[in-house]
């Protein structure tokens, strides 16, 4: 367990008791317990936590706990009258309860929708320059007319610095609704493909996830994984659906083995599990690993079903089953890069690993990989041709998520983003701290042979990734963000820069963030491009982003205007999801209030690591 995501906000409790507050929207309960054992719940708490004071929201119906707390429960160490009060019973039944919950417990759903307006019965965007998604260049001035969430019509009018007549352009119904965009950027929506909507671990209210993508122009977004459990994510992605929250259009993929007690061991056991969670309303199915005739077979049963499916290959399962025998079997994507280099070995078929290795560390894990890819065949090795134009033929998605792995090859550069500090949580900042314990918070020996080794294998990795897409292969973006100082929306906006960095056109770059992933979850009738019929997902921005994708983060960027002043562009402006307009950046101001608010109820700054506060 890793207590860090469950200590104190207010450090300067020190007496053993309770406090009622205020906490990110929640109305909160916070207690101190000294160290006590309860043998029921399997836990003991030492005394280091004497002094921890943990959260709750307040239930509803006290009573029904009251008697939870189990007899084995050795309270002896607390005041009598802390332990005769039944709010202190309440609270503690809670703290039990919590502690005796999976992992992946549920987060809190995002509130009723309070920001946004429409759809409109029509709605016309005036005056703007056009990037439809498609790789066409941009084209403008345009009139955009909406209709309801659907794009009715696109009328081009002459070029650019021309006067435009009044008769030229798409009339205004009477209940229609303009806005006026002249010389500004409009894009389609982006398709996130890697991100998941946070967690209780990082400390991120739903609401806070979906305006920051909504903030960054993300209008889709498909969670792998559904951490926060299947039928968390089936209500948030029909509350979406029907414009009762401020949030992207989501699809539900489910971890492989997800609601099951044991282990799948059969093929049919796979089988069954995958019409089971088809079913219950999954759009699709994330898998790590598996003995390769149960792996193998719940693939094939997601094509047969009409599923789509992710994979990371993990290295605990992948000298098994590499990306060609997942894509053979009907894999839609590889995410990340594992199993690709695996699949590229010529001279060796299982990766390097020292002797002393143990994938439980987790600076293993991450600093071996750094050296996977010089593993592998380079692009003058037959090997490459082969493994590259059998995926290709298979049609076969690759998701890169290069951001993910950026502070592996600049640990600084990450930390220190100057997002962070408005933008990123408390909870999400002591998740991304060095620990021994938490997942991809490795840094407790991070080195610049490390970065350098990191920066080699982005190189081979990124070449790959380019000489895939110019054969024909399909590449898409995804954050995966809430991870390894990587935040929603700003994590994305860097992806699309890496992919640049890559060898991509900027206008294939954006391809890949709209259309390439509404191809790749079978939406490319509905969203992924600017097209009349289509459903209105579009991202306005102020600035060309094809000339600096810098223009989308909602920092913005430096630039030093005419009288030599130092300015910030503005972000995106506007985000349209399914016809339903949102002001960027009162999104993103709505975030920076949660922030602001988390870190003065927790009483701190932010600070680096190994940093101590002043006193």
């Amino acid at each position: 367990m890793d207590w860090r995501n469950r200590k104190a906000a207010k450090s300067e409790l020190h007496e053993e008791g309770t406090k009622s507050t205020k906490f990110q929207n929640q109305k909160v309960l916070f207690v101190t317990f000294p160290a006590f054992s309860c043998p029921a719940s399997g836990f003991a708490f030492p005394d280091v936590l004497a002094r921890t004071v943990y959260r709750f929201r307040l239930m509803r119906h006290p009573k029904r706990i009251l008697n939870t707390v189990p007899k084995q429960c050795n309270l002896s160490r607390f005041p009598k009258h802390i332990t005769a009060n039944p709010m202190f019973r309440i609270v503690f039944a809670s703290l039990v309860l919590a502690l005796a919950v999976t992992a992946n417990a549920e987060i809190e759903p995002a509130p009723d929708r309070d920001r946004g307006e429409g759809p409109f019965e029509q709605l016309i965007l005036r005056g703007g320059i056009l990037i439809d998604g498609t790789g066409a260049p941009p084209i403008g001035p345009v009139d955009i007319v909406i209709e309801d969430d659907r794009i009715a019509r696109i009328a081009r009018l002459g070029a650019p610095g021309v006067p435009i007549p009044d008769e030229d352009r798409p009339g205004l119904a009477e209940n229609g609704r303009e806005i006026d965009i002249s010389g500004q950027y409009v894009l389609p929506g982006f398709v996130d493909m890697h991100a998941h909507i946070g967690g209780k671990a990082q400390g991120t209210p739903a609401e806070y996830v979906f305006k920051l993508w909504l903030g960054h122009g993300i209008t889709t977004a498909r969670d792998p994984g559904s951490g926060n459990g299947l039928e968390w994510t089936l209500t948030e992605r029909a509350r979406s659906e029907n414009g009762e929250i401020a949030a992207p259009r989501i699809l539900a993929y489910v971890t492989f083995g997800q609601g099951r007690d044991r282990p799948i061991t059969t093929p049919q056991q796979a089988r069954e599990w995958v019409q089971e969670v088809k079913q219950r309303g999954a759009d699709g199915i994330k898998f790590f690993g598996a003995p390769p005739e149960v792996l193998l077979a719940a693939i094939e049963e997601a094509d047969e079903q009409g599923m789509g499916t992710a994979m990371h290959h993990a290295q605990m399962d992948v000298a098994r089953a590499n990306v060609l025998d997942t894509a053979r079997a009907g894999l839609t994507t590889m995410e990340h890069w594992y199993g690709l280099p695996e699949a590229l070995f010529a001279d060796k078929t299982i990766q390097h690993y020292p002797a002393d290795y143990n994938y439980a560390d987790e600076y293993h894990r991450f600093s071996e990989a750094g050296k996977l890819w010089r593993q592998a065949a380079g692009p003058d090795h037959p090997r490459w041709k082969a493994v590259r134009d059998e995926l290709i033929e298979l049609d076969f998605t690759l998701d890169p998520t290069l951001t993910i792995y950026q502070a592996n090859r600049d640990f600084m550069a990450a930390r220190t983003a100057e997002w962070h500090r408005d933008y990123t949580l408390p909870g999400l900042w002591d998740f991304y701290a060095p620990s021994r314990q938490a997942h991809g918070s490795y840094w407790f020996a991070w080195s610049t042979e490390n970065e350098v080794e990191w920066r080699q294998n982005y190189r081979r990795w990124m070449e790959f990734i380019n000489d895939y897409k110019n054969h024909g292969g399909r590449v898409t973006v995804g954050s995966d963000s809430g991870y390894i100082y990587k935040l929603y929306g700003f994590g994305y906006v860097e992806e699309l820069e890496m992919l640049q960095e890559a060898g991509f056109h900027p206008l294939e770059v954006l391809r890949a963030a709209t259309l390439h992933g509404a191809e790749t979850l079978a939406l490319s009738q509905i969203t992924g491009s600017v097209e009349v019929g289509k459903a209105a997902d579009l991202v306005v921005v102020g600035e060309n982003p094809l000339a600096d994708w810098k223009v989308l983060f909602g920092t913005g960027a430096v630039r030093v205007n005419k009288d030599n002043e130092v300015v910030r562009t503005e972000g995106v402006r506007y985000t349209v999801s399914r016809g339903i307009v949102y002001d960027a950046a009162e999104l993103r101001s709505d975030v920076r209030a949660m922030v602001r608010e988390a870190w003065d109820d927790a009483g701190r700054e932010l600070l680096q690591p190994g940093i101590a506060a002043a006193p």
